[in-house]
């Protein structure tokens, strides 16, 4: 009977297998409908502007990779809708089907892809930190200090690992948005505030009462960008690289860097990652 039972089981399980690996792609193409999760507080890669509509590098990426994904499944129309999602809650929304695709700035780890999968990467950027002009001078000036950051990322991790290393004793202070730590910061709740050094650049142009911040130089980490999707999902997984490797080599990519970016150069880094990301079809 156990021989029988375990046969059974070997001869369902790679069927099983195989029906969650198409099921985001068909069910895209039943509803001609794929949504993307979005966030309010990610700026310049996801943000809810001053008219209400949500722009940033990494939305207008996920349009583009939605239109080839309409094309390759040739859908007269695909409607993108756009799912608010948080820092916290953005890989559960992956995990519990409210999202097919995560389109905001996402850290690509090892630790992450034990619940979600990740496409090839889109963008390259490093934690740095945000001072207040009376602030530390230095990271080992932070001794003392109360600092920023944002739960539930990588930088939270790198950075309460690094000021261990350094033996740097100060305070960390979790907040749950990027404006809600610019905030802290500007009313002298905490001296300093770590993000992506690409997030903290915007968000001292967006606010003129941080105009005389200091931005540190330094990376503390690098962060490969990537778009989450759901863990298992091969035929979208490969779909959606498909689509990112079409985007690079048809060099739409710098036309959406260009418009989020406005005057900004991509960095040696993001070119390369450009150029050597692509994969031939």
């Amino acid at each position: 009977m156990r021989r029988v039972l375990f046969l059974l089981l070997f001869l369902v399980l790679p069927c099983n297998a195989a029906a969650v690996a198409a099921q985001t792609l068909d069910r895209i193409k039943e509803t001609g409908v794929i949504r993307l999760g979005v966030r309010e507080d990610a700026a310049p890669f996801s943000w809810r502007t001053e008219q209400g509509g949500i722009a940033g590098y990494s939305v207008e990426l996920c349009v583009a990779v939605a239109q080839y994904i309409k094309l390759d499944l040739a859908l007269a129309d695909l409607q993108a809708e756009l799912v608010t999602v948080s820092a916290a809650d953005r890989f559960d929304a992956i995990a519990g089907g409210r999202i097919d695709l995560l389109c905001e700035a996402t850290s690509a780890t090892l630790s992450r892809r034990e619940k979600v999968d990740f496409s090839l990467p889109t963008y390259i950027d490093g934690a740095s930190v945000l001072l207040r002009p009376d602030g530390p001078e230095s990271f080992a000036g932070l001794a003392g200090h109360r600092i920023g950051v944002l739960h539930g990322t990588t930088t939270e991790q790198s950075l309460g690992q690094a000021l261990q290393e350094e033996g740097v004793a100060a305070e960390l202070i979790a907040v749950g948005t990027h404006d809600e730590g610019l905030e802290q910061l500007k009313a002298g709740k905490i001296d300093a505030y770590f993000a992506d050094r690409t997030i903290l650049q915007f968000m001292m142009l967006g606010d003129a009462e941080a105009k005389d911040f200091k931005l540190a130089d330094r990376y503390f980490t690098y962060e490969p960008y990537a778009l989450a999707l759901p863990l298992g999902d091969g035929a979208f997984r490969l779909a959606v690289d498909r689509a990112l490797s079409r985007i690079y080599r048809t060099k739409t990519i710098e036309k959406i860097f260009a418009a989020t970016f406005q005057q900004g150069q991509a960095s040696d880094a993001l070119r390369y990652l450009f150029l050597i990301t692509p994969l031939p079809d």
